[in-house]
């Protein structure tokens, strides 16, 4: 597989990731990590938004600085532990100050906690979504080439995507991974299955060996052999492992524009370097 049959968008998009931070000084660093992605012109930022609301307030606070800003930014958005009540407040509070764009995900419950609310799937929170707002939002949702690392099956896995897109998102952002082959085979499943919304592919830069094994155990993605025997071949020379990830990954990118995808989705850790380096190997600015 190495393209995909039918353009899914005319204009490729690009967006960065964000988490919320827990310092001052990580939220001063934040901000000059925007400014310098701003300056790459993506089409919208997102921001994270923890386990049951965990970091409800925090992703509120930066979705807020970078509207006013000026960059156009999608909050994420999950009930977990969240009451339909809160998640509602959160919904109109959005919509007053002219965000038009979320993106909506299924709620980890944090241990220790009870569930406040009747729903859990991501496709229940978009039809809560739709039936509150109407279409005043764009709906992003989260779909995994690889399969999630909870689901079934890979046919089960599709049917749960598909739920999400019955139910009125606008569009999806996979996990992140390295072989270009998955997305595509993905790709194409859920257009045999009548998916026709856009399906951007999550990058994440390769920085740190560690991080990034521990990451992928959690969330099922797969790091090919070769990467991670190169990878572990550069012991703790950051340098050397930044480098190969910066090559390894813009020639994912290259790979997956040349093949059709309609954007990339970079979750940059809080970072600009590693994006800024692939985004100028690619030669996005010229766009």
């Amino acid at each position: 597989m190495t393209h995909i049959p039918e353009p899914m968008v005319d204009q490729p998009r690009f967006s960065f990731e964000f988490f919320p931070t827990k310092t001052p000084q990580g939220e001063e660093k934040l901000r000059e990590v925007h400014r310098q992605l701003a300056a790459l012109q993506p089409d919208f930022f997102s921001v994270t938004y923890g386990a049951g609301g965990s970091t409800r307030e925090g992703t509120r606070h930066i979705v807020e600085a970078i509207h006013k800003a000026g960059s156009s930014v999608a909050p994420h958005l999950s009930f977990g532990g969240s009451s339909e009540a809160d998640i509602l407040a959160l919904l109109n509070d959005y919509k007053a100050m002219g965000i038009a764009r979320l993106v909506a995900l299924r709620g980890d419950i944090p241990s220790g906690t009870g569930a406040t609310s009747s729903y859990y799937y991501a496709n229940e929170l978009v039809e809560f979504v739709r039936r509150h707002t109407g279409d005043h939002f764009h709906i992003e949702v989260a779909c995994y080439p690889e399969i999630h690392p909870k689901s079934e099956s890979y046919e089960s896995d599709l049917r749960f995507f598909k739920k999400k897109v019955d139910a009125g998102a606008n569009g999806a952002i996979t996990q992140y991974f390295y072989n270009p082959d998955a997305y595509f085979y993905y790709v194409e499943r859920c257009q045999d299955m009548g998916i026709t919304i856009p399906i951007v592919p999550g990058i994440m830069p390769i920085t740190h060996y560690a991080n990034l094994a521990r990451f992928s155990s959690n969330c099922g993605a797969e790091i090919p052999r070769w990467i991670r025997q190169r990878l572990q071949a550069y012991g703790d020379d950051a340098d050397s492992i930044r480098d190969f990830g910066i090559e390894v990954v813009s020639q994912l990118c290259d790979a997956l524009l040349d093949g059709g995808a309609p954007g990339l989705h970079f979750y940059t850790m809080n970072q600009a370097g590693p994006v800024s380096a692939i985004w100028h190997n690619l030669g996005l600015s010229a766009r």
